[in-house]
């Protein structure tokens, strides 16, 4: 990880208002949308169509993820902005989804306590960091693990969202060694952030 990554790793603009900005704050808006819609799911393994578009409805949350990646990066434009508030909505999407699966028992307290402990101890981090003049921009390590996060909360949530029966269980089974595989992953990003950053916790930067 290097301190000043960033998504285009190009040029710089002076607007913040670009169209990859702008994709990443209707994603944040986004956010508190889909929980809504999601609280009036019915119980797993109905095969409500209802569901079923809570289903739909994260996965477009998750793609505007690379949408906005590709429009800073096929546009060359690069803004502080950007590199803070993509980290952020990418957080939201997943620590939301998280929590409305862990108030229908998909998941374990101890997933969303590893996860959101990382995020804030990373976020103190970038603080830190940002005291010294540098943005941190996400990881490939990072960026990794909120991919497969991702994958495991789609797969939770189809599994929800089908009759129940093998089709559903199979996915079911997917989701949660999905999210094994990004517990790991998250707890090895975060230490990764701390090894590269640590001069600057020190103070010898």
């Amino acid at each position: 990880m290097s301190p000043a990554a960033s998504k285009g790793g190009g040029g710089t603009t002076s607007s913040i208002w670009t169209p990859a900005n702008v994709v990443t704050c209707v994603r944040v808006v986004a956010v508190p949308l889909w929980l809504l819609v999601a609280e009036f799911s019915p119980a797993a393994g109905t095969g409500s169509a209802w569901s079923l578009g809570v289903f739909l409805f994260f996965v477009v949350l998750s793609l505007t993820d690379k949408l906005d990646g590709y429009l800073a990066r096929s546009r060359n434009e690069v803004t502080t902005f950007g590199k803070f508030l993509d980290p952020i909505a990418d957080k939201l999407v997943v620590v939301v989804a998280l929590c409305f699966l862990l108030e229908r028992g998909e998941v374990s307290s101890w997933v969303l306590l590893v996860i959101v402990a990382r995020e804030f101890l990373v976020s103190g981090l970038r603080m830190v960091v940002a005291s010294a003049g540098t943005v941190i921009a996400a990881s490939p390590l990072g960026k990794g693990k909120t991919a497969v996060t991702m994958v495991a909360i789609s797969a939770l949530l189809l599994a929800m969202a089908l009759p129940a029966g093998s089709v559903s269980g199979g996915f079911e089974l997917l989701g949660q060694v999905l999210m094994v595989v990004a517990v790991v992953l998250t707890a090895w990003s975060g230490i990764d952030y701390f090894v590269k950053s640590w001069s600057y916790i020190v103070g010898k930067r």
